[in-house]
């Protein structure tokens, strides 16, 4: 029996949905792809649910009718500024040490990490163990089997705005598409272009958007920080409107064909040809002007990466560097400023082991679509009988996360 799993992000810029059918020998064919422009979404968050529902709708549509197959739930990515993200110890008794650890033992130390001071309109996303500790010994990935009296769990809990997080639901919900489970959108895009070697090196997933930056940092294999900065493609485009006193859909089209983020890379000489807002119509400008204009603001961005990575500590961890993706990450030049900024090798990540209608989806633009997919591939494999995350209790869905982020056999 053939398997469909079907992602939709919905970013700041574009909304995009793939349906992806699952092959016997377990590889992940595309067959849908549907792409809309986002509207009524504002640094990740919904602020027109009309708009928003409307803009999903039509991206929706368009891959089904490539796909010829209707959509019926979906795994959402998740994003925006409202997500914030904090480390927590969870210690439980095993018993009188003649027994092993069981899944029971793993879930009740992880409730036990959850047992934290939330706000009353903020929600636990993702509650995912960094690593395991029995009677001292740490450095545990996988606890089960294991003889001791005493299971302590370090856990990184992702929280996210309970009215933010209802919105995006509701807007899915509005198309007749249910909820099969929402997906923080850099530990999706982690899922598209990581390698499990850079996990286990330690590395910083960069995820560029048009609206939000985000930050996933892996040590060990495991997630050990999350980071949202409300700074995106967006505000590039924003800047060159506003220097060059363009429209913004302008701006936005020549970032796309002529922007670089080293303007020394740029002939002194060359020249093109911007419309402008008043009577003049046309103006022509140095080449460099607007590459100064971009190598200003993503120098900016990256500065205030680069501080938040040192104050998280984990710096010095990143032994395989920095992976940079989203539509930003397609920027001339990016790379070389990130590598200069952060003092860290850097390389693009694209979307990588699929098959099918690759060449739509071949970008850093669609890391997170396809990382949802992989998602969804995963718990499935895991054995994860899905359920709309909205319906079912975070006590019930515990050990289905467990499942997805202990190593797999």
């Amino acid at each position: 029996m053939e398997r469909t799993i079907v992602g939709i992000d919905v970013g700041t810029t574009k909304i995009c949905t793939l349906i992806g059918q699952v092959a016997d020998d377990g590889a992940l064919q595309i067959i849908g792809v549907g792409v809309a422009p986002s509207r009524g979404v504002r640094k990740g968050v919904i602020t027109d649910l009309e708009q928003a529902a409307q803009a999903i709708g039509e991206s929706v549509q368009k891959a089904e009718r490539i796909s010829g197959y209707p959509i019926v739930e979906a795994y959402i990515g998740l994003g925006g500024s409202h997500i914030a993200s904090q480390n927590s110890r969870g210690v439980v008794a095993i018993g009188k040490g003649d027994r092993p650890v069981d899944h029971d033992d793993i879930e009740r130390a992880m409730e036990s990490a959850q047992a934290i001071a939330i706000p009353h309109n903020r929600r636990i996303i993702h509650s995912i163990p960094r690593e395991f500790i029995i009677d001292g010994q740490d450095g545990i990935k996988n606890p089960l089997g294991l003889m001791g009296y005493r299971l302590e769990v370090e856990a990184h809990i992702i929280t996210g705005a309970v009215t933010s997080i209802q919105n995006l639901v509701r807007c899915v919900e509005m198309n007749g598409v249910e909820v099969a489970d929402l997906v923080l959108q850099p530990l999706a895009s982690s899922e598209a272009v990581l390698t499990q070697e850079e996990k286990d090196m330690g590395v910083a997933l960069v995820d560029m958007g048009g609206g939000t930056t985000d930050v996933a940092i892996y040590v060990d294999g495991s997630v050990w920080e999350t980071l949202v900065f409300a700074i995106g493609g967006n505000h590039i485009t924003n800047d060159i409107a506003v220097g060059l006193r363009t429209p913004f859909a302008t701006a936005e089209d020549i970032k796309i064909r002529y922007a670089h983020a080293l303007p020394s890379a740029v002939e002194e000489k060359e020249v093109i040809e911007v419309a402008t807002f008043g009577e003049e119509g046309l103006q022509t400008i140095p080449r460099r002007e607007l590459c100064r204009i971009v190598a200003a603001r993503t120098e900016e961005m990256f500065d205030l990466i680069s501080r938040e990575i040192k104050r998280s500590g984990f710096d010095s961890l990143l032994s395989a560097g920095v992976v940079l993706t989203g539509g930003t990450a397609n920027l001339r030049g990016v790379r070389e400023v990130a590598s200069r900024v952060l003092q860290l090798p850097v390389r693009i990540g694209m979307p990588q082991r699929l098959r099918g209608l690759v060449e739509a989806i071949s970008s850093p633009a669609y890391a997170t679509s396809v990382g949802l997919l992989l998602w969804g591939l995963h718990q499935e494999e895991a054995g994860k009988e899905t359920r709309p995350s909205t319906k079912s209790s975070w006590g019930e869905r515990l050990l289905e996360w467990l499942k997805v982020f202990l190593p797999r056999s």
